[in-house]
């Protein structure tokens, strides 16, 4: 199914003054950089100038620098499209629903049947019990604020959540739960209770004072219980009434009965539709018979409350301001008109409501056309206007997986390639990379978005800036699980290069053999060896005492790893073994040239010990690789200071005097 394109929404920059100047713009992943420049403007606007975004959840802008200059000075904004992700008070909505969601994903496969949808509804329960928190969370935060800047920030995210919730319970109801006609009603009860307080408060109010029924406020909770549906504790209210006013009681108890026999539906599918309509016909014409007999004519107030009870609009419509929203309204005009409603009729219901409610001069408000949608059961409008309206993807996002484990959104695919779950999974993750932290929390959602998942993560992957190795590790660790090959080695090369150049050598050799790169291994072995050169020791001994098999990585690795064994087998006067692995490392041609002399000079020790430790055909081998370095063979190189003349003269005495004591004694040998 393709969508139709619509012109993007525009986004102004603030301070900004497009008609003076050309701006010029620099797209990110998740920001936008837009800049003010010299240039005027030679013609009228272009069109995909910056200032105009995708629809989808808005931009908001910072300014991010500026130049010093006066008032022609440029300025630089940042755009980013999921600011939210920025608000602390919000990490805990991100947080826990990713355990959510990651938990709907596992549980998927294991469940069938009714234990499916009953599982399904109770996931729901739970991201809606993470948004109350959440809000709750950020209510006492905008109290205790003392930045007024916080705090307006905190106060303006409350009413967005009570927003989330509301939509969230009411599309949990119609589509999760999908309640039939009976027990739909009694969803919608519970649904306004929970959403719609403000009649707690005034109870709170009238019930603290010393006679509850003389209260200016009486009636109205009176009258707020009836609408609502909590016959109990209206007829409770209602007892008090009767206590102060004993002329009433007659009113009070016809009233009390007709209230405690009105006919509610069953969620225990006890009575069917056919049944409960009957009782409820019943019911309306005992209440239509006492109110044309004028048993409340002397209580306005009672004469109301019938009123209602018999469905009267005007009566109903008369409460307005103690309903506050047209789908109070609706839900009150149901219960005492239409309390068998089916689903697919909520639609018509819903739309004569908000017209009678708001009035025909009033335009709906975004958040009124989102549970409009839902009424009509429009469920992709539903996601595309909350996706216009919200200010972030993490509500889209959700819901939408959840719909889609109800199997609700299969026929609905983008023109583009994914459908709408993946986009919007995408969308939303892509969000979580541009913050410091939550950018593990997107990794998930990628893992399951099985069209684009991978390739998102890959790029995205890349972009995260690698500050710390451990914050490196972390990354690496979730590449090398999703067998991520090449971003291993593009992670380790670049903490390779950082190390090297805070000339930090153990951690870059140790880097770059993680990442399998033989040249960067190459490099840095002779770093280790122009620093042995130099200072006369090894740094990191450790690693180079436990490389392993990954001393093959290169041929100047498994020199270093070799000469460190030459220097252990010295050190604990294995003479004889050290000696062949040095003559071993001089004669394979594996060594770097600049290292030679040092090898020969690591020889001196052996060829002046009282014991013959270099053979004749040994020592006829270290003249042969002294020959190769003075005359130049191999690097060009000429002795021109006197430290490595004398160094070569020393040598070649002390070779002579091996080669004679090895001569005589192989001689003795064979006579013998």
């Amino acid at each position: 199914m393709e969508e139709p394109d619509v012109e993007p929404a525009v986004t102004v920059v603030p301070g900004a003054d497009p008609a003076a100047g050309q701006l010029c713009f620099a797209w990110g992943p998740t920001e936008v950089l837009v800049c003010e420049t010299r240039f005027g403007r030679t013609g009228g606007s272009r069109p995909g100038r910056p200032g105009s975004g995708a629809s989808g959840p808005a931009l908001s802008a910072c300014v991010a620098g500026r130049e010093e200059g006066g008032a022609s000075a440029s300025r630089v904004f940042v755009f980013r499209k999921d600011e939210d992700i920025y608000i602390d008070a919000l990490r805990k909505l991100f947080n826990e629903s990713h355990g959510i969601f990651l938990g709907l994903q596992r549980s998927e496969e294991k469940l069938a049947g009714k234990s499916r949808k009953a599982h399904l509804v109770q996931v729901s329960k739970n991201y809606r019990s993470v948004i109350r928190a959440c809000m709750e969370d950020m209510h006492q935060a905008a109290i205790s604020a003392r930045d007024p800047a916080l705090q307006n920030q905190y106060s303006t995210q409350v009413p967005i959540l009570s927003a989330m919730e509301l939509i969230w319970n009411l599309c949990e109801i119609l589509f999760v739960e999908a309640a039939a006609a009976g027990p739909l009603l009694l969803r919608l009860l519970d649904w306004v209770r929970l959403h719609v307080c403000d009649v707690d408060n005034m109870v709170r109010e009238v019930l603290s004072s010393e006679d509850p029924s003389k209260h200016e406020l009486f009636w109205n909770v009176v009258d707020a219980f009836v609408l609502q549906g909590r016959m109990d504790e209206a007829r409770h209210l209602l007892s008090k009434e009767a206590s102060a006013n004993p002329m009433s009681m007659n009113m009070y108890r016809i009233l009390d009965d007709l209230m405690e026999k009105m006919p509610v539906p069953s969620l225990n599918n006890m009575q069917t539709l056919t049944e409960m309509e009957l009782k409820w016909q019943h019911w309306h014409e005992e209440c239509q018979r006492y109110l044309q007999n004028g048993t409340f004519a002397s209580s306005s107030h009672m004469e109301s409350i019938c009123k209602i009870l018999l469905g009267d609009e005007d009566a109903i419509l008369e409460k307005k301001e103690l309903m506050t929203t047209w789908y109070h309204f609706l839900v009150t005009r149901l219960l005492y008109s239409h309390p068998t409603v089916k689903p697919m009729e909520l639609r018509f219901y819903a739309q004569s409501s908000m017209d009678l409610f708001l009035g025909r001069e009033c335009s709906p408000e975004p958040l009124d056309t989102i549970l409009m949608a839902a009424f009509a059961f429009e469920i992709h409008e539903v996601i595309k206007e909350c996706s216009i309206a919200l200010s972030n993807w993490w509500f889209v996002a959700h819901l939408t997986d959840l719909l889609d484990h109800c199997k609700l959104l299969q026929s609905h695919n983008l023109y583009f390639g994914s459908n709408m779950r993946e986009f919007l999974l995408l969308e939303y993750a892509s969000g979580l990379f541009s913050h410091h932290s939550l950018w593990q929390l997107g990794v998930s959602y990628f893992d399951y978005c099985p069209e684009y998942g991978r390739a998102y993560l890959e790029l995205h992957i890349e972009r995260i800036p690698l500050n710390t190795e451990q914050k490196a590790l972390k990354v690496l660790r979730i590449c090398e699980r999703r067998q991520m090959q090449e971003q291993v080695r593009s992670i380790c090369k670049i903490m390779a290069m950082k190390a090297l150049r805070n000339n930090r050598l153990g951690s870059a050799l140790s880097w770059s053999i993680r990442a399998k790169d033989s040249a960067f291994a190459t490099l840095i072995s002779d770093r280790f060896l122009k620093d042995y050169c130099e200072r006369g020791s090894f740094s990191d001994l450790d690693l180079i005492d436990n490389l392993g098999p990954s001393m093959l990585l290169s041929d100047r690795l498994t020199f270093l790893a070799k000469y460190r064994e030459f220097h252990r087998l010295y050190g604990e006067e294995q003479f004889s073994e050290a000696a062949r692995l040095l003559l071993m490392l001089l004669t394979s041609h594996i060594a770097p040239c600049f290292f030679w002399m040092t090898l020969l000079t690591d020889a001196l020790p052996l060829l002046e010990q009282k014991e013959v430790i270099f053979s004749t055909e040994q020592t006829y081998g270290l003249m042969r690789c002294l020959e190769d370095l003075t005359a130049g063979k191999l690097d060009k190189q000429k002795f021109q200071d006197d430290v490595e003349t004398m160094k070569v003269e020393m040598l070649r005495l002390a070779l002579a005097r091996n080669l004679a004591r090895a001569i005589i004694k192989e001689g003795t040998l064979e006579a013998s």
